[in-house]
């Protein structure tokens, strides 16, 4: 097997976990769901810190449970970050790392002191005590713990669920770098829209306890079906590359399948890869293109599918741009108007381009 093989059934007095997946055993998986739907005993489950009778557990060729057969979490190749950082309180955040160092398996050292210290931006923060950290700063240190023990999975609960908003917009860059520049298969729980849209390249979603979506993230988040109500958060991300950056009216243009978007610039450099975020609140459809309007990103748009929206007075339109696909918030009666049905050529006519990445 080269993925990560879970199969477990458990049943307790108000709620009943299904799951019989394979998840890739590469990139990051996010498991999306709200509160209560079994994100967290599943990641346990994978852990080793829950055993569940009957389960079936396997991470590539090595078979962490089934039967009788059971690996403790100790003897499983991986890293676990908490919700809470976890750390020890009477030890320097130095002595945190050089804690998970010691206990590291010596044989796959792929990941040293110095890479993870950069990447993670803790230099400043080795000789502080964890009571000296800010709740960023500990979860960047409980991180990097958990990646010098040479880990060949790396499972996150929620990692960023007990920051503040702003905590959160600072630990995400760095996340984002240890996606790109670490080879490494992640297991990601979270409930935060955001934190999909930054992170996952494989979605799984969970609702009461089973899998009601799962798939690469382009494709399951613009699925119209979509098992979770995002409201406003309902929209595509896609990946792009920058091409050009205009210094007079302080704009950049990056380039995806269907054509090209243009974006205030924010000193991305040409050539750089980004993860944008297209909001389907802010596509709106036209039959023929416009220079009349403030609206400057135009696209032709293939309607795949439409489906009503959770009010009467809105539908969501399933877009085809070459390769990618976008989903648009229209009105119910712009629909009957312009007559939208799949197979229709339009233009989407695209307000604004959120970068994430």
């Amino acid at each position: 097997m080269t993925g990560i093989g879970i199969k477990l059934d458990l049943q307790r007095k108000d709620f009943h976990l299904r799951i019989n997946t394979t998840l890739p055993a590469k990139g990051v998986t996010v498991i999306y769901g709200h509160s209560g739907s079994g994100k967290t005993t599943l990641l346990r489950a994978l852990a080793g810190l829950e055993n569940i009778p009957g389960a079936d557990i396997q991470f590539q060729d090595s078979l962490w449970q089934k039967a009788q057969q059971f690996v403790p979490v100790h003897n499983r190749p991986l890293g676990y970050v908490f919700q809470e950082s976890s750390l020890f309180e009477h030890l320097s955040a130095r002595k945190n790392l050089l804690f998970a160092q010691k206990r590291a398996d010596k044989s796959r050292c792929k990941i040293d002191w110095e890479q993870i210290v950069e990447l993670l931006g803790i230099g400043d923060l080795l000789d502080r005590f964890p009571a000296q950290l800010s709740g960023g700063e500990r979860q960047r240190v409980a991180i990097a713990r958990a990646l010098l023990v040479q880990p060949k999975l790396l499972l996150m609960d929620e990692p960023l669920a007990s920051l503040d908003q702003a905590r959160k917009r600072e630990i995400l860059p760095y996340l984002d770098k240890l996606k790109r520049e670490l080879d490494l298969p992640m297991v990601y729980v979270t409930h935060s829209p955001e934190e999909v849209a930054h992170l996952a390249d494989y979605l799984v979603v969970l609702d009461k306890g089973e899998i009601v979506a799962s798939g690469n993230l382009a494709e399951t988040l613009t699925r119209l079906d979509f098992p979770i109500h995002l409201g406003e958060e309902a929209g595509a991300v896609l990946e792009a590359k920058v091409v050009e950056r205009d210094a007079h009216w302080g704009l950049s243009k990056i380039e995806i399948s269907g054509g090209h978007l243009w974006f205030r610039d924010n000193g991305i450099a040409v050539g750089e890869y980004v993860r944008i975020r297209i909001f389907a609140r802010d596509v709106s459809l036209a039959v023929t293109p416009h220079d009349d309007t403030s609206i400057i990103n135009s696209i032709p748009a293939t309607v795949l599918e439409l489906e009503a929206d959770n009010h009467k007075g809105l539908m969501l339109v399933r877009l085809q741009l070459n390769d990618d696909i976008i989903v648009a918030r229209v009105s119910t009666l712009s629909c009957h108007k312009l007559n939208v049905e799949p197979g229709k050529r339009f233009w989407a006519q695209i307000k604004s381009v959120a970068i994430v990445q």
